[in-house]
């Protein structure tokens, strides 16, 4: 047992592939070609909806003449009482994410568990964040699925609101653990503090210099640290 608290402990403190992390970074960029891809074609994973539109979940026409905030209210009750999550975030917030998304695509998020983290790769497509965990890339390359796929929906801009809600595949992660996850991409695209974003510019676009070690410490100063962990 001590042997094993010793060499998690030096786990912890390397620099997750510091020395591939450009080959890792260049092959994720070859993976979301190809799920961009497949998200143009039919779809991602047959366990996940192809071509899901917003126009699929709320009928446009009725709410029309509803305000952004009475959306808000419609769209939040409805997904209460179902096994996925949702959110609504301001127009101002999204654009934001939005454009960071278009020149920083991906990103390793870092998900608390009983002990550790374990690592997943958010890769944008469009107005879709796809999650797959780092050891099923790392194992199964191409082939790896997604686990879990955020959709954003900016129909509805002009009110003021961009509309997000989730599929997960439950064999593999949680919807308190999707929650968090969601949680991190306001933390690391929507923020203002400059310092947390810099951590996916340098994902992105200086590899080498990147260190995971990173991610958890921003995590546990904003608190998301913690919230699964306890």
């Amino acid at each position: 047992m001590k042997a094993r608290m010793e060499k998690r402990h030096d786990a912890k403190k390397e620099v997750l592939g510091h020395s591939k992390q450009a080959e890792f970074v260049k092959f994720m960029e070859q993976e979301l070609e190809k799920r961009n891809k497949l998200a143009a074609g039919d779809g991602t994973s047959a366990s996940f909806t192809k071509n899901k539109m917003l126009s699929s979940i709320l009928n446009l026409e009725l709410i029309q003449d509803k305000t952004g905030e009475e959306i808000a209210e419609i769209w939040m009750k409805y997904f209460a009482a179902k096994d996925t999550i949702s959110a609504v975030i301001s127009t101002e917030t999204y654009d934001i994410i939005h454009t960071r998304a278009t020149s920083c695509p991906m990103f390793l998020f870092a998900l608390p568990q009983m002990e550790g983290y374990e690592f997943f790769v958010g890769q944008w497509s469009g107005h879709e964040l796809h999650f797959t965990s780092l050891i099923n890339i790392q194992t199964l390359g191409e082939n790896a699925p997604s686990q879990l796929i955020l959709y954003h929906y900016p129909d509805l801009k002009d009110k003021g609101v961009v509309l997000m809600t989730a599929e997960l595949d439950p064999k593999f992660i949680t919807v308190h653990q999707a929650q968090c996850l969601a949680n991190q991409v306001q933390l690391f695209y929507g923020t203002q503090r400059q310092e947390t974003h810099r951590l996916v510019e340098t994902f992105n676009h200086h590899p080498a210099h990147f260190k995971h070690m990173a991610v958890i410490a921003e995590l546990e100063h904003s608190g998301l640290g913690s919230a699964l962990s306890k």
